[in-house]
């Protein structure tokens, strides 16, 4: 197992959903390789470390070892390392938790008057 495309293998150790959505991360240049954007053909290799932007998060990854198929998310570890600061996950727990437009459940949507009052709040 020696020719992975990267594609592949991001869509295999769960970091997207489908290959399809992993290929098109690639497109965008959101996945990067010393700071160059990566092509969806690119073959990798182990010990090669990969900047990821999924979203609003920005993930470091090295490839421990190399695999074809999808696996469970109990055994991601054994082929890849996170090398995320735990800074970054402390960010996005903080973006969840001040996200302030969030509704309850069984509301319904806002009415003209709490719109009103939503956006003067936001940008006042």
């Amino acid at each position: 197992m020696s020719n992975i495309r990267i594609d592949k293998y991001l869509w295999a150790v769960r970091l997207f959903k489908t290959r399809s959505m992993a290929t098109d991360a690639l497109r965008a240049g959101r996945i990067k390789l010393n700071g160059m954007p990566v092509k969806p053909s690119h073959e990798i290799s182990v010990g090669e470390i990969y900047e990821v932007n999924i979203e609003q998060m920005h993930r470091t990854v090295q490839v421990k070892e190399l695999l074809a198929n999808r696996v469970g998310a109990k055994l991601v570890e054994n082929y890849l390392t996170d090398l995320t600061p735990q800074e970054e996950y402390e960010r996005i727990q903080m973006a969840r938790q001040y996200s302030f437009e969030k509704r309850d459940r069984g509301a319904g949507r806002p009415t003209k008057r709490d719109r009103r009052e939503i956006e003067q709040f936001k940008y006042n």
